[in-house]
C-alpha cells in the first residue's frame, strides 16, 4: 500500500504520475472550519486533545488534492514537559514566562521521555492512521534545536535574535548544554512520533537563517547531525526545512535529511544542483504569491516545474507556512495545477 503513495515515492525519488504537493501549516487558520473551532477551544487545548488535532488535520484533505496529511501541533509542544512555561495570546503568538538565558535558568530544564510526557500526540498519529486508511500518507514534525533554543532564549518570536546570539558568544556553555538538551528531547519526540505512525518526519529549523556559515557551523551542525544521525535507524524519509538559509544550504545537506525543504529566496534548479542527486528537494512557492489572481499563480507553479525538469525527487509545497488571510480557492488552484503541469 505505501508503495503506491506518490508522496512517499518522491520522497525516496522514485517514478511518480506526478509531482507530489502538501503546504506547511496546511492544517491552521485559513480554513473557517478551523477558525470555528478555534473560537471553541484554546490553541493549547487543540494541540493537546487528540481528537481536536486530529480534525484539524483533516480539514484541509476534505477540501483539496492534497498529498499528505501533517499532523495538527505546535512546535513548542516538547518544550513545556521539559519545564518552560509556555503561553500562546491571540495576536502575540508564543510567550515564553522565564526565558533561558543562565546556567541557573538551564538547571530549570529536562531531557524529556515524549512517551511519557506527550502521550497525547502519539495517540492522535495512531487515529489519524485509522482514519486516513491508506488514502495520504502522515507527517509528524519537531522543531530543529536552534529554533526552539531561539524561542526558549529569546522569550518568544524575535527580529534581532539577539539574546540567543549573545548567550552563544558570551555564554557558550549554557549554549551548547541548552542544545544538547533539547536535541535529546528531540530525538525522543521524533522517534516516539515514527513509532506511533508517522510515515515521513520533517525537522523545522524556521529561526535559523539569522546565521552566517561559520556560526552555524559550530553552533547548529552538530545537533542537527546528532538527530539525523539518531533516526537513521528508521526507514522512513525524513525532511530537513531550513528557513532563510540558501547561505547555508550545504551545511544543512551535510547535517542530514533525505529531502531538503527549500524556501522561495532561493532557484529551485541551482539550489538542487548544490544538493546534489542523492538528495530530494522540497519546495518553494512564495506563500504571499497565493494571493496573486489565478493565472499568475498557475504561472509560477508551471515556472518552479520547469527548475525540477520533472526529476524524480521533487515535492512541490510552500517555501514557508501558508498565511491565515490566503484565499482557499488560490490555495486549491496551485495544487490542482500541480498535479496538472506535472503529469508525467
Amino acid at each position: 500500500m505505501e508503495n503506491n503513495y506518490r508522496f512517499l515515492r518522491a520522497c525516496r525519488r522514485q517514478d511518480v504520475d506526478c509531482t507530489p504537493v502538501w503546504m506547511m501549516r496546511q492544517a491552521g487558520r485559513y480554513l473557517p472550519e478551523y477558525r470555528k473551532l478555534r473560537k471553541k477551544h484554546s490553541f493549547w487545548e487543540m494541540c493537546r486533545t487528540p481528537e481536536l488535532a486530529v480534525e484539524v488535520t483533516l480539514q484541509p484533505l476534505r477540501r483539496m488534492e492534497i498529498d499528505a496529511a501533517i499532523l495538527f501541533s505546535d512546535i513548542l509542544v516538547p518544550l513545556v514537559p521539559m519545564g518552560a512555561a509556555i503561553e500562546f495570546f491571540e495576536g502575540k503568538g508564543p510567550v515564553v514566562e522565564k526565558p533561558i538565558r543562565t546556567a541557573s535558568d538551564l538547571a530549570n530544564l529536562k531531557v524529556i521521555d515524549a512517551n511519557e510526557t506527550v502521550p497525547f500526540v502519539m495517540e492522535a498519529i495512531k487515529i489519524l492512521r485509522r482514519e486516513l486508511d491508506g488514502k495520504v500518507p502522515l507527517i509528524g514534525f519537531s522543531g530543529a534545536p536552534f529554533t526552539l533554543a531561539s524561542y526558549l532564549v529569546e522569550g518568544g518570536g524575535s527580529k534581532q535574535y539577539q539574546h540567543i546570539k549573545t548567550l552563544m558568544y558570551a555564554n557558550p556553555e549554557v549554549f551548547h548544554k541548552l542544545m544538547d538538551m533539547i536535541s535529546d528531547t528531540v530525538i525522543s519526540y521524533l522517534s516516539a512520533q515514527i513509532e506511533a505512525g508517522a510515515q515521513v518526519v520533517q525537522l523545522f529549523d524556521s529561526w535559523v537563517g539569522c546565521l552566517g556559515p561559520l556560526d552555524y557551523q559550530e553552533y547548529v551542525y552538530p545537533y542537527n547531525r546528532k538527530i539525523f544521525a539518531a533516526l537513521e535507524t528508521y526507514d522512513v524519509p525524513k525532511i530537513h526545512f531550513a528557513n532563510q538559509a540558501s547561505t547555508l544550504i550545504d551545511q544543512v545537506v551535510a547535517a542530514g535529511g533525505d529531502i531538503i525543504g527549500l524556501d522561495w529566496r532561493q532557484d529551485l534548479k541551482k539550489a538542487w544542483d548544490i544538493v546534489g542527486p542523492e538528495r530530494g528537494v522540497q519546495g518553494n512557492f512564495e506563500p504571499i504569491a497565493l494571493f496573486a489572481p489565478i493565472p499568475e499563480i498557475r504561472k509560477r507553479v508551471k515556472r518552479i516545474l520547469d527548475q525540477a525538469e520533472n526529476r524524480n525527487g521533487h515535492i512541490f509545497n510552500l517555501g514557508h507556512g501558508i498565511l491565515p488571510t490566503t484565499p482557499i480557492d488560490n490555495a486549491k488552484a496551485m495544487i490542482d495545477a500541480v498535479h496538472e503541469f506535472s503529469a508525467r
